[in-house]
């Protein structure tokens, strides 16, 4: 059984900060792909960012790109996902995931097996 608990969400105002943070269990975290999506009320789920295994390299949405950053500490079974200069279009609820991609079946392929509870990001004044 997988289990994956997001924390860090909150409310902040435009051009803030949040670290949100995602503590792993239940399977061995670094033999696999991570991701966080998130999903705005009333609105289909939209990937943010991914992250290899091995922490390699990493892929960002292109609204994300320049503002957020998602690192894993492997050691502490933990993913981390960094967001700066948070503008309203942000506010969602985000989601940790484990992707199927791995050392052996690939880097990350985009399709995911296990989900967190979100945490909810509201950008506002």
């Amino acid at each position: 059984e997988a289990q994956l608990v997001e924390s860090g969400g909150g409310l902040v105002q435009p051009g803030g900060s949040l670290r949100l943070s995602c503590l792993a269990s239940g399977f061995t975290f670094d033999e696999y792909a991570m991701s966080w999506v998130r999903q705005a009320p009333g609105k289909g789920l939209e990937w943010v960012s991914a992250i290899r295994w091995n922490a390699g390299r990493t892929y960002y949405s292109d609204a994300m790109k320049g503002r957020f950053t998602i690192s894993r500490d492997n050691a502490k079974n933990t993913l981390y996902l960094q967001m700066n200069s948070l503008n309203a279009e942000d506010t969602a609820k985000y989601y940790c995931v484990k992707d199927r991609g791995s050392a052996s079946t690939g880097w990350v392929v985009y399709d995911y097996d296990a989900w967190g509870q979100g945490t909810q990001v509201t950008v506002s004044s």
